[in-house]
């Protein structure tokens, strides 16, 4: 039988995630990671977002992150994957990624 491979769990923190840049460190510019996590609290009950805050942990659901990826969307022109904004899981890679997008175009 096959095995489906996905995002690798982290058994101390018990959430699936990809490796990749860690927590604090963004490229993107600051202004547009506090855009992001603001952005994030409307959707999430108005509740205080940093910029390394987990979208699940926050209580965000796919519901959620598609209203959020559809707002980022028409804010920003830039389209998001459903897989890459849950993967990026915290407002500061989601801001990178929004702003790779723009860079691309």
């Amino acid at each position: 039988m096959a095995m489906e491979l996905g995002p690798r769990v982290d058994q101390r923190r018990g959430q699936g995630e990809e490796p990749g840049p860690q927590a604090g460190i963004s490229s993107a510019p600051p202004s547009l990671v506090r855009e992001i996590s603001a952005l994030w609290s409307e959707y999430l009950n108005g509740c205080e977002v940093g910029p390394d805050d987990d979208f699940f942990a926050l209580g965000g659901n796919s519901l959620i992150g598609i209203r959020i990826i559809d707002r980022v969307s028409q804010d920003y022109g830039v389209e998001l994957s459903v897989r890459a904004f849950y993967l990026a899981q915290t407002p500061a890679r989601v801001a990178e990624l929004v702003d790779q997008g723009r860079a691309r175009t």
